[in-house]
């Protein structure tokens, strides 16, 4: 079978997808990514998979681009002969299955990994690209042979609001962790003690982080308020993620270094500063199914999240952390105090932490479910 896997960003690839990408070529398939060359399309290639440049702009909504995108994927898609496009994120989605139409690729797979901001926020401008994404989107999705989804909100609005049909909906819960690598015990002692000094920590304070980019919709104010009304009890706070230039919503770097939160900027040892945590919090407003709460089930970490679309997916209430409602920075802070106050409760979740990465989340799981319907 040739297989090829369209996304707008090759770090979409590398990060969530090379796991498929090998399995696959392990079955002795041939795959292809098809992505805007970048910073990781070496790495995607040192896997053995080919990789084909294209242009696409990110955020342009002009339709001569978007016109030039899809007469340009039709072209490739056409030279491959393949057998099935698997295509991510919206513009992916939508200019991808036109041009596999036009191209007449027998069978197309859509995958939806959020619906994004625009579902969170209430302007006039949300309001109006939430609509013509959707009229977009209903369109596209006639063509799909098949909308794989990461948590089960999402294609329940869907296809409530007639946008896509029943039939064609397949949930995979999440992106996958590789539960071997991120284990706790896979950072040594000694590279944490190094960490927590590097970070201005003692030995035994007790610590909670936040991942993310530093934008509105992902709680980053909540979160500051949480560490204020914590003040007192002494626990430190971290947030790891950089400011997200161009985005309304972007917070700005001033409050980032205000107040009652060690700001880290953005990072590329998540792993380690997860193992030197307590808690991971991510009061976002809403998500696909973030990787950052993943990491840190398998990581054995209690989690306060929201009980919003994606985040509910990686906490059993009461088991392995807690879900707040968004916008309740008093009770993110409660919930935390909770946790760091009741040795027994703590081991407790963070057992179940481990337990649900392992049980749910795994990466070999996940695989084999795209294994069974490719």
């Amino acid at each position: 079978m040739k297989i090829a896997f369209l996304s707008s960003l090759d770090l979409n690839l590398y990060l969530f997808r090379i796991d498929i990408m090998e399995k696959l070529l392990e079955k002795g398939h041939k795959v292809y990514a098809i992505i805007p060359e970048g910073n990781y399309s070496n790495l995607i290639r040192e896997r053995g998979v080919e990789v084909i440049d294209y242009n696409l702009s990110r955020s342009s909504l002009n339709p001569l681009s978007a016109i030039s995108s899809i007469l340009e994927l039709k072209s490739i898609l056409k030279s491959l002969d393949l057998d099935l496009l698997h295509t991510f994120t919206v513009k992916p989605n939508i200019f991808g299955t036109v041009a596999g139409v036009m191209a007449g690729v027998p069978r197309i797979y859509n995958l939806v990994e959020g619906l994004g901001s625009f579902y969170v926020d209430d302007s006039f401008k949300s309001r109006a690209v939430k609509k013509v994404i959707e009229s977009l989107y209903k369109v596209s999705f006639r063509f799909a042979d098949r909308v794989v989804f990461v948590n089960s909100d999402d294609p329940k609005y869907l296809v409530e609001n007639g946008i896509l049909p029943k039939n064609k909906v397949k949930i995979i819960r999440s992106v996958g962790i590789d539960t071997d690598e991120y284990q706790n015990s896979s950072v040594s002692d000694k590279e944490k003690v190094a960490l927590r000094k590097d970070l201005g920590l003692s030995p035994d304070d007790r610590v909670v982080i936040m991942i993310g980019r530093a934008i509105l919709h992902k709680g980053t104010v909540d979160f500051y308020r949480a560490a204020r009304l914590l003040k007192e009890k002494g626990y430190k706070f971290l947030f790891a993620g950089g400011v997200d230039e161009g985005n309304k919503f972007a917070m700005s770097r001033e409050f980032m270094e205000s107040g009652d939160v060690i700001w880290l900027d953005w990072r590329d040892d998540i792993k380690e500063l997860i193992s030197i945590s307590d808690i991971v919090a991510l009061p976002s407003y809403r998500e696909g199914v973030p990787r950052t709460l993943l990491e840190a089930c398998s990581m054995g970490k209690p989690i306060v999240t929201t009980d919003s679309v994606g985040c509910r997916e990686s906490v059993d209430d009461g088991e392995n952390g807690y879900l707040i409602p968004i916008k309740a920075p008093e009770i993110l802070a409660q919930k935390i105090d909770e946790i760091l106050s009741d040795n027994q409760l703590y081991e407790k979740m963070s057992q179940k932490s481990r337990e649900k990465a392992i049980n749910e989340f795994d990466i070999k799981h996940i695989v084999e479910q795209y294994m069974e319907i490719y």
